[in-house]
């Protein structure tokens, strides 16, 4: 009896060691075959000779509405074995035609003894076929004591170059990629990880050293890279690429940037500069031209600063739109003498007035009624001397020094707009502040991805951040308004039938050359409708000839933009009605008396 459970003991064991092992094996077998097969398939792929991989086709760049910015085009890139070439310098004579190319560049590629070789990267498939069809003719005429006289040992590789259909239209902020598929500049670099995909693998046989046609198969597939779908709209695009070139070309200037901005969400929907470039032919292309001027080219403001003062000293009680300054042609502070940019007599302005004729002296005035340290930190909470988190490549945090770094005129210099540097794209975010009841949404050119499936996923939403109170911006963009009056510094950025606001800036324009000031930044920031702010467009004009100032420059550029920005999107009038605040301290005596009349 006892040896029979024994017996059974042992068999039970037995069995439950036999499905333990088959329990592991069938794991192990999953493990191999599903979970891992890709990484052994790969490994074995490696360890084979006669394999070369298969390029991925690189995501689209589009705009908001899907119209393609950047997409990938099939090309064949034509290798050679050389040990096939018998004679060189004839060879190269008779391919050279055909491949667009220097007698000499091919003589080159296809001499010596490697069995591969590149002759000709990114070739359009047309070429390759005219290639093919040549050397098929040219040896069917041979005789066959001519046999040594057949031209052979060219082959090709499938592979894929980047085509941009909008040639110059958005090169600066979308770049472009290097005859080897890596993004070089712009987003094309920045987001490469994303947009590349991942490469395939294919097998072939090979006879003396080539590949035989019709034995490749393939292994692994390419994996087409993440599509970027961007906040630009391409109508929107155009029509301030044209503006922004024609102002820059009439100036004759440096080089000048647009930036159309949605102050609600961050959205950029232009983004233009001038000149540009091709990124269809970059070859002959200068690193400089290739710039993103609106976050990498940092300057001096100007007067478009004078809204942060003036913002500050409003939310911090110190100033109301109607608090009268004596205000003077110039004023001394320290070892320096300020003054205006037009010569006047000494006024008794409002804050409102010495924001809408620009005076210089007027805003050291206004901001020496916060001390030095508010007025840094509300200049840090605009955004200065940080990078705005547009994600933007090479993006410029700009300049903004400690106050324990400031000497005697840095506090007036920094009160009218200089003293401190900025990016386009940081000032433009700055008035979207402003547009936006005080909240400062960080700018984004990207509005989501979709991948090779074409499943769409939106980006994320931008960061926010209260700067000033709704009631300070409300106050501000009306005392902006001013600016666009008949009797502001930028008439010319006023839009028939819709209340505008904004800001001129014509500032003196740094030199690193020779470390001193030469020539002048031109600005105009705007928005509309000043009451309800839909779109802020920033205009920048660097180094104009001649004229400088940034109304007669920059409010143009403006005004023709932001028209065609509310036509196109259906943007209409507010049809409210605006008391203009008193510029001078005689028109507030003036409506003083009109009032008590009126209660009267």
């Amino acid at each position: 009896m006892g040896n029979l459970n024994m017996a059974k003991k042992r068999l039970v064991v037995l069995t439950i060691f036999a499905l333990s092992f088959m329990l592991l094996f069938a794991g192990r077998l999953i493990q191999v075959q599903i979970f891992n097969a890709a990484d052994y398939k790969i490994r074995a792929v490696d360890e084979m000779e006669n394999s070369r991989l298969i390029p991925a086709k690189r995501g689209d760049i589009t705009d908001i509405n899907g119209v393609t910015f950047a997409r990938s085009v099939a090309a064949i890139n034509i290798v050679v074995d050389q040990t096939q070439i018998s004679d060189p310098a004839r060879v190269a004579a008779f391919a050279a035609p055909i491949l667009k190319m220097p007698v000499a560049e091919v003589q080159d590629a296809i001499s010596g003894k490697l069995r591969y070789n590149m002759v000709l990267s990114n070739a359009a498939p047309a070429i390759w076929r005219s290639l093919v069809d040549a050397m098929a003719t040219h040896n069917a005429a041979l005789e066959p004591n001519q046999i040594n006289q057949r031209i052979i040992g060219f082959f090709a590789e499938r592979g894929y170059i980047r085509d941009y259909p909008s040639g110059s239209l958005l090169a600066s902020l979308i770049g472009f990629v290097r005859n080897d598929g890596v993004g070089a500049t712009g987003l094309e670099s920045s987001m490469n990880s994303v947009i590349a995909g991942t490469a395939g693998r294919y097998s072939y046989a090979a006879a003396a050293g080539a590949e035989i046609p019709g034995s490749q198969s393939e292994i692994i597939s390419a994996q087409k890279g993440t599509s970027i779908r961007l906040t630009i709209d391409r109508d929107i695009q155009w029509v301030a690429s044209k503006a922004i070139s024609d102002a820059v070309r009439k100036s004759r200037a440096l080089s000048g940037t647009v930036i159309v901005m949605d102050p609600k969400t961050g959205h950029i929907l232009a983004h233009a500069t001038a000149p540009t470039f091709d990124p269809n032919n970059t070859k002959s292309v200068s690193l400089n031209l290739m710039r993103n001027y609106s976050v990498q080219e940092v300057y001096e403001p100007g007067s478009t600063g004078k809204v942060m003062t003036l913002a500050a000293a409003l939310e911090e009680k110190k100033i109301t739109p109607t608090t009268v300054f004596t205000v003077p042609y110039s004023l001394k502070r320290s070892d320096a003498t300020f003054h205006d940019h037009e010569r006047h007599r000494t006024q008794q302005m409002t804050a409102t007035g010495i924001l809408a004729v620009s005076s210089n002296t007027g805003s050291i005035q206004i901001g020496e009624t916060i001390s030095n340290d508010t007025l840094h930190s509300y200049l840090s909470k605009f955004g200065m001397g940080t990078k705005t988190g547009s994600g933007l490549p090479g993006e410029s945090a700009g300049i903004l020094h400690p106050v324990k770094d400031w000497s005697g005129t840095s506090a007036p210099t920094i009160a009218f707009g200089q003293g401190y540097s900025l990016t386009a794209m940081q000032a433009t975010s700055v008035f979207a502040t402003i547009a936006n009841d005080g909240i400062r949404v960080s700018p984004t050119v990207i509005a989501g991805t979709s991948d090779a499936s074409g499943n769409f996923t939106p980006a994320q939403s931008r960061t926010s951040e209260e700067v000033v109170s709704p009631e300070t911006a409300t106050q501000l963009r009306l005392m902006m308004e001013s600016v666009v009056s008949a009797t502001g510094t930028a008439p010319s950025a006023a839009i028939p039938g819709y209340r505008v606001a904004g800001k001129t800036g014509t500032a003196m324009r740094y030199n690193s050359d020779c470390g001193c000031y030469s020539g002048y930044t031109a600005s105009f920031i705007g928005f509309a409708p000043a009451d309800k702010p839909a779109y802020v467009i920033s205009v920048t004009i660097q180094n104009p000839q001649g004229m400088h100032y940034g109304g007669t420059l920059g409010g143009p550029v403006f005004k023709e933009v932001m028209s065609f920005v509310l036509q196109s999107r259906h943007i209409s009038p507010t049809n409210t009605i605006v008391q203009p605040v008193a510029l001078l301290q005689t028109d507030l005596k003036k409506s003083s008396q009109l009032n008590s009349k009126a209660a009267r």
